[in-house]
């Protein structure tokens, strides 16, 4: 249940104190010194009859919500019932995890609990993206006269999951070189059956009859051809989160990390939607890996894992090329989320020579720190001379077969999105484009 202290300070300054007003009485033989005493003495011997007992309470902790959106209120409620002796004055204070802000009620209560009583404690926190534990609870308990006082701390497990917002995006097209046998949204380059055509073939029984192409076998007296349609299959994606803080923070601690996790999650979201089999590595301090899997078990798996995420600095993993790329299926889709270095570059291009369909959503770091920076000439300069770096990268990037979105944060990112990985409409389809 915890660990109980006994606090006897007081009480042994009070001993002390009655102890060397009886000596010097008796030493002395003045009898206004014994007088002195023995109010003290009296004081002691009330507060030690009152003293509390052992603490004894059956604790639960309930939260009105587990998994909540940033600055999405969670009420926090505690209930005790005391099974041991009577205690005269309880105070109960909650651990509150020091990241989450209270705002309503108090985590703190005072009061009295006989033997059986039962009382609630009700506060209400809120706080932004992250992963906080509920672990103990500490009592202390003492008598009216607050001579005598025991604490104990109890184990009251609990866990406070604040997700990243989510986006809803209704369709991500990917063009990966490989696809999983199953049926779903991603052109497959192969045919059978399907929605759009991909070629003609000569028939075969059991194709429909609205399948054949009367142009085509207008043209072969002994022959029928059957039009023939790409599959729709679902494929493997791996999303990449760039937490470099190399790349993320910027002066004064302000940082793209919490956009770069806002794609993250959206992205997570939409592909398992289509059916696709996602997974999550987070590459910054350390690695954290979310195998692969389909969806709602791994939409959460994924949420609590971009909770826990935050930006570091490690020099193993300061450059991209320690990614470890033999955790994804061959040829299949990456996305990486990364605002990108110069360096980058070498990584990305072996990513791609591997056979990878590569993706790569980048936060504009430039107009993030510009739109924060005064309107002066140099400042003016500097942004047009980075300018020019990033937007060389990019280009770079686009020659070796990677896909870029270069997103300024300003934008809303579904809007950018569905602006560039939206799926077309269906006549821009229907003639190829």
């Amino acid at each position: 249940m915890g660990r109980e202290i006994l606090a006897v300070n007081r009480v042994l300054l009070l001993s002390l104190l009655a102890y060397a007003l009886i000596l010097s009485g008796l030493a002395t033989l003045r009898g206004e010194l014994l007088a002195l005493a023995l109010p003290l003495v009296f004081y002691m011997l009330l507060g030690l009859w009152r003293a509390p007992g052992t603490i004894q309470l059956e604790m639960q902790r309930r939260l009105s919500a587990e998994r909540v959106a940033p600055d999405e209120p969670v009420t926090v409620t505690l209930t005790f019932t005391n099974t041991g002796h009577g205690l005269e004055e309880v105070l109960v204070e909650d651990v509150v995890p020091p990241a989450l802000t209270v705002q309503d009620g108090s985590p703190r209560h005072l009061l009295s609990l006989p033997t059986g009583a039962s009382a609630a404690l009700s506060y209400t926190v809120r706080g932004r993206r992250g992963c906080y534990p509920f672990a103990s609870l500490q009592v202390k308990a003492s008598d009216y006269l607050g001579l005598v006082q025991r604490q104990k701390s109890f184990h009251t497990p609990g866990q406070l999951f604040v997700l990243p917002p989510l986006l809803r995006l209704r369709h991500v097209a990917i063009r990966p070189r490989r696809t999983r046998v199953y049926a779903g949204t991603i052109p497959a380059r192969a045919g059978g059956s399907g929605v759009e055509f991909f070629g003609v073939r000569e028939y075969q029984a059991g194709d429909p009859p609205h399948w054949i192409n009367w142009r085509a076998s207008a043209r072969h007296a002994q022959a029928l051809f059957s039009n023939e349609f790409e599959q729709e299959r679902v494929a493997d994606v791996a999303i990449v989160l760039d937490g470099r803080q190399r790349t993320n923070i910027f002066s004064q601690g302000r940082s793209l990390f919490e956009y770069s996790v806002l794609a993250a999650a959206a992205l997570a979201d939409a592909f398992l939607a289509q059916g696709n089999r996602v997974s999550l590595l987070l590459y910054g301090q350390f690695l954290q890996w979310t195998l692969p899997g389909y969806g709602r078990l791994q939409r959460e798996r994924i949420m609590q894992a971009l909770s826990h995420s935050q930006p570091g600095e490690s020099q193993v993993f300061s450059d991209l090329g320690y990614m470890p790329i033999r955790l994804f299926p061959a040829q299949s889709q990456v996305v990486l989320i990364s605002p990108l270095v110069v360096e980058d570059l070498s990584a990305l291009v072996q990513l791609c020579s591997r056979g990878y369909q590569v993706l790569v959503v980048s936060p504009d770091p430039v107009a993030y720190e510009l739109s924060y920076l005064p309107g002066r000439p140099e400042v003016a300069l500097a942004a047009r001379v980075l300018r020019m770096e990033r937007d060389l990268l990019l280009q770079r990037l686009q020659r070796t077969g990677v896909q870029v979105l270069d997103w300024d944060v300003a934008r809303p990112f579904d809007h950018l999105v569905q602006s560039t990985l939206g799926r077309p409409p269906a006549w821009l389809r229907a003639i190829g484009r």
